[in-house]
């Protein structure tokens, strides 16, 4: 299996790489999946000239390529004016709108006070609910003063195991979205299904 792991880390060393870097080796533990991190922060450039130009870079055609074809995601930002990063949902917008459905993710976050934290549910859960991602219950928030605090672990421990059992639990199982849909009427269904039952 493929996990990959998106940070939008702006700084050097970076707390939302090291969260990432955290979460990524919990799940690591759970199940086994070969881990690829993608780092926004090398892509600034290549994403707002996709936006200009409509076409990706190499470097961000590779990230979107492994984002949408992995099993599981862990995404994590920093939060800026109370929401994700405006480098994190740009990426984002420029992935495929059906290119995540039915795909894990554990959505996390980092920031300087714990008075940020419920950018997971008022930001981060609603946005991957729009992508119909399957998002785990348990989000990560990890502020300034609960680096070495009690409560942390357990959080990414809880995350990452939900992560893990969604990725073994749908492994094989996402299926590319077609570009067209077929309605089949119901009596044509209902037929079919008689057929199948002998009667």
């Amino acid at each position: 299996m493929r996990l990959v792991v998106v940070s939008a880390g702006l700084s050097v060393p970076s707390s939302t790489r090291l969260l990432a870097d955290r979460l990524a080796a919990a799940t690591g533990r759970q199940t086994e999946a070969e881990v690829e991190v993608v780092e926004l922060r090398e892509l600034a450039v290549e994403i707002a000239q996709n936006f200009t130009n409509g076409f990706p870079g190499r470097r961000l055609a590779a990230a979107i390529d492994a984002v949408t074809s992995a099993d599981g995601l862990i995404v994590v930002t920093p939060v800026f004016s109370a929401s994700y990063s405006g480098l994190f949902k740009s990426f984002f917008d420029v992935i495929d709108k059906d290119a995540l459905t039915g795909m894990p993710v554990l959505i996390a976050a980092t920031g300087g006070t714990a008075r940020h934290s419920l950018v997971l549910d008022h930001a981060l859960r609603p946005l991957f609910a729009h992508l119909r991602a399957v998002v785990v219950p348990t989000g990560v928030y990890a502020a300034s003063e609960d680096w070495g605090a009690e409560g942390l672990d357990g959080r990414i421990e809880r995350a990452a195991g939900e992560l893990a059992a969604l990725m073994r639990g749908l492994a094989g199982t996402r299926r590319p979205v077609p570009d067209t849909l077929t309605v089949v009427p119901f009596a044509e269904q209902l037929a079919a299904v008689s057929d199948r039952s002998g009667g």
